[in-house]
């Protein structure tokens, strides 16, 4: 159900609560990237950012206002009919919201919870799983950093190597890194992605395989 019909005022409260939130898609797929490539996942997609990198490929995502806000529990209906109980929370920036009530009705269908951040907002939810792909413009929060179970960064340029260094002695020991490259640069930049990874063998790439397999 939209919050059609109510208030601006009622609206923000329950947004406030994370009894609305503003998904701007939703669907079953593979999980294309990172620690959890290959596995099936459900993917809430939330709008809003305000972290706005250059290369991001869901622009569209950015302006929350272009999405309607959309009871948390109409959410959770729909995913709970999923055959498989992982689900991704992504954005967007998802932690711009209270995602703790969405956590809590989802560990109660049984799902396991994965995150997608920046980490450039508090902590919100219950995670099994936290991917923190930070952006040098917005960096993370220490508690995100703190509490990431893998680390991945996109790789534009050399100087992101540099930016993927310097930060990962904020990280927990047993944290997963990945280096991954940018789409639309991932031909010229993969050489000097495998010399990294070769050399820094504590690294490891990601690909966006979905891509590859032109699924969403």
């Amino acid at each position: 159900m939209q919050a059609l019909n109510m208030t601006k005022s009622t609206q923000i409260e329950l947004l406030k609560k994370g009894l609305l939130l503003p998904i701007m898609e939703d669907f079953y797929t593979i999980q294309g990237e990172g620690f959890h490539t290959g596995k099936p996942a459900y993917f809430a997609r939330v709008g809003g950012c305000d972290v706005g990198c250059s290369w991001c490929d869901v622009k569209e995502s950015w302006n929350a206002d272009l999405w309607p806000l959309t009871s948390t529990d109409e959410i959770v209906k729909k995913i709970a009919l999923c055959k498989c109980r992982s689900v991704v929370v992504t954005g967007g920036e998802p932690l711009m919201y209270n995602l703790d009530y969405f956590c809590q009705e989802l560990k109660k269908h049984g799902f396991a919870t994965f995150l997608e951040t920046s980490g450039s907002h508090p902590l919100s939810g219950q995670w099994d799983w936290i991917c923190l792909s930070p952006k040098k413009f917005s960096p993370p929060l220490r508690e995100i950093y703190e509490n990431a179970d893998e680390y991945k960064v996109i790789v534009q340029s050399k100087g992101d190597f540099d930016w993927a260094e310097k930060n990962a002695h904020r990280l927990r020991k047993d944290c997963k890194l990945f280096i991954q490259p940018e789409w639309s640069v991932a031909d010229e930049v993969m050489p000097e992605i495998v010399e990294f990874v070769k050399d820094n063998p504590k690294w490891n790439i990601s690909l966006q395989s979905h891509k590859y397999m032109r699924i969403p």
